[in-house]
């Protein structure tokens, strides 16, 4: 074929061919005209290819022009999504915070109230129960005190409390209508002598100048002490007492000093046993209200009258027949008669006796 008809790229189609045939098959003819034939087409192929690289070039940029938009436009769809989900996140929050504080208050005011006034309550039991606590426990430590008291006494001690407790108090708890100084007397007409002893006078020359022997009025005194008590001769006398006013009589009381403090170390001098009338009018009318026995060893007894008429006395007689071995003397500490100024409502059961003169 000519030359001149033959396309350049075939003619440089046919080197690149040819050079897939190995070097040694191709005759050197052959290389040599390719070679030839490249050279002169290399000026329109550099064009081409300057021309193909700024193609694909503008081709590159344009896609990534492209794609950097569409991510561009898809990040801004997502920040347009998430900006309203926050948005409608932040409007609720807005309204919670706008209606809740209120309801929030309300619990508030309720759950602290409450407790509160609970705790409220509990303090002021807790300052009662305090207060009794302390009252109690000084309660508790009096009696211990007074427990170390009588523990730390020897038995002489302790008796001798009690007897002046019984001697200061009175535990008989009931009005006397014996007593001297409400005007309680003793009518001497109707008594028995007092027993005068030697050693009870005052002698100057063998000449008698004082007696120190108690009268019998000493016996309506609270004053029980050994010596202070009214004396007559043997074991049989008597005494009468005129009353401070009329009473019903129920009740007589006889007194006498313990074992302890007498000066002889026994009780021989006590009353034993005796006998009580009522008396009233003129002449006197004796009523028989009872007989009894003292047993020296409770030193203070009340006995209750066995007869009990329904009428008012302003006397009383004791009679006393016999005494516990002394035969020279007896003694009489003290004498209560008890009873009321109206009429009892109740009556013990009554054993009527016969008067005696």
């Amino acid at each position: 074929m000519p030359r001149s008809s033959r396309n350049p790229g075939d003619s440089c189609d046919q080197p690149e061919n040819v050079a897939h045939v190995p070097r040694e098959a191709r005759p050197r003819r052959i290389i040599q005209r390719g070679r030839n034939i490249c050279r002169m087409t290399e000026a329109p192929l550099s064009n081409a290819t300057w021309i193909t690289c700024l193609a694909c070039f503008l081709r590159t940029r344009a896609h990534q022009v492209l794609f950097n938009t569409c991510r561009y436009k898809l990040f801004i769809h997502k920040l347009i999504e998430k900006a309203g989900v926050l948005i409608l996140c932040a409007f609720g929050f807005w309204m919670f915070s706008v209606h809740l504080p209120s309801k929030m208050d309300i619990w508030q005011e309720d759950s602290i109230d409450s407790p509160l006034q609970s705790l409220r309550m509990y303090q002021e039991k807790v300052r009662h129960h305090t207060g009794e606590i302390q009252d109690l426990r000084g309660h508790l430590n009096q009696l211990i005190t007074k427990l170390q008291e009588m523990e730390a006494m020897s038995d002489e001690q302790k008796m001798t409390q009690k007897i002046i407790k019984m001697i200061q108090g009175d535990y008989i708890e009931k009005p006397d209508f014996a007593l001297k100084s409400i005007g309680a007397s003793i009518d001497f007409e109707q008594t028995s002598a007092t027993y005068n002893h030697d050693k009870a006078c005052s002698y100057w020359n063998w000449i008698r100048l004082w007696n120190y022997a108690q009268p019998p009025d000493v016996i309506l005194e609270p004053n029980v002490t050994p010596g202070n008590c009214w004396a007559f001769s043997g074991d049989r006398g008597q005494v009468t007492i005129r009353l401070a006013q009329k009473v019903y009589l129920s009740n007589l009381t006889l007194q006498h000093i313990p074992k302890t403090i007498s000066l002889s170390g026994s009780l021989d001098t006590a009353p034993k046993d005796f006998v009580i009338y009522g008396m009233e009018g003129s002449p006197k009318e004796e009523v028989f209200l009872g007989a009894f026995q003292f047993q020296p060893e409770n030193i203070i007894q009340t006995f209750q009258l066995q007869n009990q008429p329904p009428r008012t006395f302003g006397a009383v007689k004791v009679k006393i027949s016999s005494n516990w071995g002394n035969p020279r003397f007896t003694c009489l500490y003290r004498v209560r008669v008890h009873g009321s100024v109206t009429l009892p409502r109740e009556q013990p059961n009554q054993s009527p006796h016969p008067k005696r003169d």
